[in-house]
């Protein structure tokens, strides 16, 4: 398991840590879909995902889950680049407007997460799914509950 204490790092730092080190001891929802942190940076996150036949729903098509997940991932991320050590973030509220099918064989599926207002108990981000064309697959909003070490 990684030595590296994750509450000594301030969000951005700990986001910057993930995308370098790719951490494989740590258990993750990041790890167990293939997810890769692209773009890291102050309120914006790009996370992406290669599709495979395990995301299927009963249809064939990838399950609307996974771009939920790749979208909660993105948005969430993107706040956490905000806060300080010790400080995290929950998300509070999620909602998803699903556009098209995304394919199961293979396929680049690229999620951007952008900080809309970070607040002392709360932050909003906003977020997209976009596919190897760059067709639109998914846009999410959020709420985040932020979570500070004396609440």
């Amino acid at each position: 398991m990684s030595t590296v204490d994750v509450t000594a790092l301030s969000g951005l730092d700990l986001m910057k840590w993930v995308q370098t080190e790719r951490p494989a001891d740590l258990p993750s929802i990041g790890r167990l879909l293939g997810m890769r942190f692209d773009e890291v940076e102050h309120g914006r996150i790009v996370v992406s995902l290669d599709t495979r036949p395990d995301f299927a729903n009963p249809l064939g098509t990838v399950h609307g889950g996974i771009a939920a997940t790749l979208l909660d991932s993105a948005m969430g991320c993107a706040v956490h680049t905000t806060l300080p050590a010790g400080v995290g973030c929950t998300t509070l509220e999620l909602k998803v407007n699903y556009i098209r099918a995304a394919r199961t064989d293979g396929r680049t599926l690229t999620a951007e997460g952008t900080v809309v207002h970070a607040g002392r108990r709360t932050a909003t981000a906003e977020g997209k799914v976009l596919d190897e064309q760059g067709r639109l697959i998914a846009h999410a909003t959020t709420t985040c509950l932020i979570l500070r070490p004396t609440d």
